[in-house]
């Protein structure tokens, strides 16, 4: 809904410009995209776009003025809190979990309305589906203080940033425990101190169960986790894992790498292909290790497991995004972010799948596109697949930053996007050849 009321312009004809990453209006003979509508009080007028994305946008999830001009216009919205739950304005990097019944979302850093800081020890809520079902999004039931702002899910008593990540339930029924990683940011890029966290379940809050050593490496889990035949998987992609049990997650000993890379750091070979296997003597290897080894010659494109192509040859390098396990088509599926791409440098959305969490994701396609803005940290929630899987719903942070843009989206920036894929559609058919 969009709610009209300038004066100036009430009863006359008004041009209204139209635009969308990823829908578009058609351009007249001038190249203008837009309608020309009579500014009435009281009437209404529908615009109709064309969605270019393969992926549908559903709603934004977070942030304030989620239906403010819905309310404007006096029409029902479908959720409690239209207008701001939480004194929440932006919301960074989303991840969810059922646990004991209940829908938690947690998030990262997070705007409030009375002054440009606000909670950076991380942000959590009770969700429940709003009026009409999963596809007009969440009703938030945040955790808050006594100022009714929502309050840190982690305690500390420095001020640096806290983000999670990880979040995986161990056990079953009575004996369920929610856990998560955690890393005190003295910047970006450069961690403080990290480790695991437990959720307490009287206080509704995480403490902090382990602090790593200097010396852990990389043998931890991060990322939104896999859970493959009783092993977590961590990362993106699912390059680290450990038994699904509280004991061996604390134990780096326990921890194992997936990579082709010996203990010196040489590319091993079977019958003259690159061995990946799962070791615990070198470190894992990313998209962006691959593709250096590419680069080099000492890794052949065709053997990478993480470096997906596009219908026109590109090598897609993937950053940040989820692996699900999908009924539908009995395969892996992987949403992530594109690093360098060609409309935004973090603002396109990839379709992969592959035979197991490990790949080789061999094939992607672009399911959406934003022109210079980033859509970062994209995550698909197996536990809201519909239609046996055939129908999957992912979310993402919606910013400026990183894009060089200027021109920030009022209300929706800073905040998470919501959106849907039927994966019987057509276009998806190159990656899911892979």
């Amino acid at each position: 809904m969009v709610a009209f009321d300038e004066p100036g312009l009430m009863g006359r004809e008004v041009f209204f410009f139209v635009r969308s990453h990823g829908y578009e209006v058609p351009a007249d003979g001038f190249g203008y995209r837009g309608v020309r509508l009579q500014a009435e009080a009281g009437k209404s007028a529908t615009v109709r776009m064309t969605r270019l994305n393969i992926a549908e946008r559903l709603c934004r999830l977070t942030g304030q003025g989620i239906y403010r001009d819905s309310v404007l216009l006096g029409e029902k919205t479908p959720l409690k809190q239209p207008v701001l739950a939480g004194g929440v304005v932006g919301q960074d990097t989303a991840q969810a979990v059922i646990y004991r019944g209940r829908m938690l979302w947690f998030w990262g850093d997070t705007d409030r309305t009375g002054y440009p800081l606000g909670n950076f020890h991380t942000t959590g809520a009770v969700a429940t589906f709003a009026q009409g079902g999963v596809d007009f999004g969440f009703d938030y039931h945040y955790f808050t203080g006594q100022d009714g702002f929502v309050r840190p899910m982690v305690d500390s008593k420095e001020s640096m940033p806290i983000w999670i990540s990880g979040l995986t339930v161990l056990g079953k029924g009575k004996d369920e425990s929610l856990h998560a990683y955690y890393a005190q940011m003295r910047r970006l890029g450069e961690v403080a101190s990290s480790g695991y966290l437990k959720w307490n379940d009287q206080a509704e809050r995480f403490d902090i169960a382990q602090t790593f050593a200097k010396d852990r490496g990389w043998r931890y889990l991060d990322g939104h986790l896999v859970n493959d035949e009783g092993r977590l998987m961590g990362n993106l992609p699912p390059n680290v894992r450990v038994k699904a049990d509280w004991g061996a997650m604390q134990d780096a000993s326990a921890y194992e790498a997936f990579t082709p890379l010996d203990a010196e750091g040489n590319v091993r070979r079977v019958n003259g292909k690159a061995d990946y296997v799962w070791q615990k003597s070198a470190g894992p290897l990313d998209a962006r290790a691959e593709q250096q080894l590419v680069q080099k010659g000492d890794l052949k494109r065709e053997e990478a497991h993480f470096l997906p192509r596009d219908a026109q040859g590109d090598t897609i390098l993937p950053h940040g995004g989820s692996v699900q396990w999908n009924p539908y088509r009995k395969r892996w599926v992987m949403i992530f972010t594109r690093f360098g791409g060609k409309d935004s440098a973090l603002g396109e959305i990839y379709y992969s799948e592959a035979s197991a969490p490990t790949g080789p994701y061999l094939r992607a396609v672009k399911i959406i596109t934003h022109d210079k803005y980033t859509f970062y940290n994209p995550v698909h929630y197996a536990f809201l697949d519909r239609d046996g899987g055939r129908t999957i719903y992912f979310e993402g942070t919606y910013t400026a930053e990183f894009s060089g843009n200027e021109d920030k989206t009022p209300r929706y920036n800073y905040n998470q996007i919501f959106y849907k894929l039927d994966l019987s559609n057509p276009r998806l058919k190159f990656a899911q050849g892979g």
